[in-house]
């Protein structure tokens, strides 16, 4: 079954009944969301579930007269919005987990209901107690829109949406020697301290264990937090130093709920138990959202009593203790995270400290100089890695913008421009041309860094097929860049206009723009972005000329300079325009063998667009070649990417005419019948 959902983690124990609820209600409700204390366990329950139904069979039809969760053939997709500070950025958030490119113009909900609108899926929204009248109205649009959704969200409190049924997580029953809050309780102290098994195993121990459970109220993290501590006490020495944190604590914080007093209370006995230096590592950890690696944490988090180089060892600590979870992400190595409850813990620590400024700063400076040594390095043989970095990134990169806009505008000016990759070429296109609509708003009227932006923002808005802003902003762009007198930023203007008048039909304009007259006015490096561009767009006016020897000599020229670089993503559409220009030279076997080299290159960068530009043309040479069968199936696929994409085609005449010349061709090598059979296949085919 298509879908994102995470890994599940060690120490789920029980709840079965709970289980079984939550299924049933999926089956029969279309807006379920899961309530309770922090720590309680909503996440695990959710993912569990989603798991569950992920492997599980059809069971019947759903009142509303669609197949239940075993045909929900479109997936089950999950969305973290724990790390996600900016509501407006919620619907942009959900279609990237999906799997969507933000590249129309529409607004991003518009975007979202159209293309959720035939699908069967279920959706899992985990974490929206921080922005629940955003996930209100974003879910109730979804539900009016796609009959055949269901959302499933995770929340502290209810959504009070229309139709919205609650079920309350409640803690793990902890009466009985098998209770279910003793079993977690067990597995961790075993985790921690595997010589902790008879201790259990003796009556009195027993009994002790299920004392701390009830006083813990059998709070799944509390019974975690303190199952860590296993590794240097007793049953009994854990009893004791409980009910004495109890006593003291409980009684100011009388105002709270039980449940959110013994959570606190337990977090704060974790807290007091820590050495101060991992306390103060905790402290400074609470500034990042989401997950982080070593190198983050020791540049943020050090300084004072925490050197750099005892960072690494402090965080071992912690996650020894439990207060900060480790992963591994194949090819990137270990990654960490705090979960919410205990953030929270630790960020009201570093206002204690007054340390919120200080870090946040540090955060920030942090991921706009990674920012920097991305783009730099873009262009270069560590593309995919910069890649895959930048967008397990994303979350601290929001982070860091955001702080930047309210603090020190010229520097979310220059951060904002230098990611003008990852808003491009990573798919994040709307939430590029809001960032940078901002950071402008703010900026110094001119200076590099405002050309820079304007730049990144005119691709935004190329991605998006909004040519008549993008020609407005390259004009600005040209300007700017001749104030400068900079050749890379004027030939990096010449794209942005040429661009913007050969996707409406003006392949002549565009090559005036770009060609090499115009690159040969302005100089500059044969292997900076500008260049390459124009390389790129000179290309494809020529393609669109007619004059596909030419296109194909500069596609050529283009390849061998992307490729003594170690570039990719540039080096695909060289490879795309190869096989434009042998379609139209009548050599359909060599267009195929280029477009397949293209599609590889795209799908190592996630290139959503490329892939569905590629999958068009693919189509246009296999039926060409006699096989329409094949060209149908790719169609159809294409059309499924396109629907992620949100624009099909981008509107562009020219790549409109070369998916109808494959769809005719198709058509006439199998007929009508067997074409629509096969491209409703290649259209059901998986866009992940």
């Amino acid at each position: 079954m298509p879908g994102n959902l995470p890994p599940e983690t060690a120490g789920f124990i029980g709840r079965e009944a709970e289980l079984a609820d939550l299924e049933g209600l999926l089956e029969e409700r279309r807006l379920v969301t899961l309530t309770g204390v922090g720590g309680v366990g909503k996440t695990r329950l959710a993912l569990r579930a989603a798991t569950r139904l992920s492997r599980s069979r059809p069971r019947g039809m759903r009142p509303h007269g669609i197949r239940s969760h075993g045909l929900w053939s479109h997936g089950i997709w999950w969305v973290e919005l724990s790390p996600l500070r900016d509501p407006a950025l919620l619907t942009t958030t959900v279609a990237h987990a999906l799997g969507l490119a933000d590249h129309a113009a529409h607004r991003p909900d518009e975007e979202l209901c159209a293309w959720m609108a035939d699908k069967t899926l279920l959706l899992v929204l985990d974490t929206c107690e921080h922005m629940v009248a955003e996930v209100r109205h974003l879910t109730g649009e979804l539900l009016q829109s796609a009959p055949g959704l269901t959302v499933l969200t995770t929340s502290r409190e209810r959504l009070d949406s229309p139709g919205e049924t609650v079920l309350e997580v409640r803690p793990l029953p902890c009466e009985g020697p098998d209770s279910e809050a003793l079993a977690l309780f067990r597995a961790s102290a075993l985790a921690a301290s595997p010589q902790s098994s008879p201790l259990f195993a003796d009556p009195a121990g027993a009994r002790t264990a299920a004392e701390v459970c009830r006083r813990l109220d059998g709070i799944p993290l509390a019974l975690e937090l303190a199952g860590a501590r296993m590794r240097l006490w007793s049953l009994e020495q854990m009893a004791q130093r409980l009910g004495a944190r109890f006593e003291v604590l409980c009684g100011p914080r009388a105002a709270l709920p039980p449940r959110h007093q013994t959570m606190r209370t337990a977090i704060g006995w974790s807290h007091e138990l820590c050495e101060p230096v991992e306390r103060l590592l905790w402290a400074r950890l609470s500034v990042f959202s989401g997950d982080f690696d070593v190198a983050a944490a020791r540049a943020v988090c050090s300084g004072g009593p925490l050197p750099a180089a005892r960072v690494e060892r402090v965080l071992e600590g912690l996650v020894a203790k439990s207060v900060v979870r480790r992963s591994e992400e194949r090819g990137a190595g270990a990654r960490y995270r705090m979960l919410d409850t205990i953030r929270e813990f630790g960020h009201d620590w570093l206002a204690e400290l007054d340390e919120v400024r200080t870090v946040a700063d540090r955060h920030a400076h942090w991921y706009a100089a990674l920012s920097g040594a991305a783009e730099r390095g873009w262009l270069g043989p560590g593309q995919v890695d910069w890649y895959r970095r930048m967008s397990a990134e994303h979350a601290q990169l929001r982070t860091a913008l955001e702080h930047l806009l309210g603090t020190d505008p010229p520097a979310a000016l220059e951060m904002a421009g230098g990611l003008w990759f990852f808003w491009f070429s990573c798919g994040h296109v709307h939430e590029g041309r809001a960032v940078l609509e901002r950071a402008l708003g703010g900026a110094p009227p001119a200076g590099a860094a405002r050309a820079q932006a304007l730049w990144a923002l005119g691709l935004t808005m190329l991605a998006q097929g909004d040519m008549e802003a993008a020609r407005r902003v390259g004009a600005d762009c040209a300007r700017e860049a001749a104030l400068l007198g900079e050749p890379e930023r004027q030939l990096r203007a010449a794209y942005l206009c040429a661009v913007s008048v050969l996707m409406p039909g003006d392949p002549v304009e565009a090559l005036a723009l770009a060609g090499p007259g115009a690159r040969a006015a302005h100089g500059g490096p044969t292997s900076g972005a500008g260049w390459l561009l124009c390389r790129l767009a000179t290309a494809f006016a020529l393609y669109d000329l007619g004059r596909f020897e030419e296109a194909a000599q500069e596609a050529r020229g283009l390849r061998e300079a992307c490729a003594e670089l170690g570039e990719r993503w540039l080096r695909a559409y060289a490879d795309y325009v190869l096989a434009l220009a042998a379609l139209g030279l009548s050599q359909h076997g060599e267009a195929a063998r280029h477009v397949r080299a293209m599609l590889s290159g795209k799908r190592l960068l996630g290139d959503r667009f490329g892939i569905a530009l590629g999958l068009d043309l693919l189509a246009a040479a296999v039926a060409a070649l006699g096989d329409g069968e094949l060209a149908a199936r790719l169609l159809g696929t294409g059309h499924a990417w396109w629907r992620t994409v949100g624009r099909p085609q981008m509107g562009s005449p020219a790549l409109t005419a070369l998916r109808d010349l494959g769809e005719r061709q198709a058509r006439a090598a199998i007929g009508d019948a067997a074409y629509e059979t096969a491209f409703r296949g290649g259209a059901a085919a998986p866009t992940g």
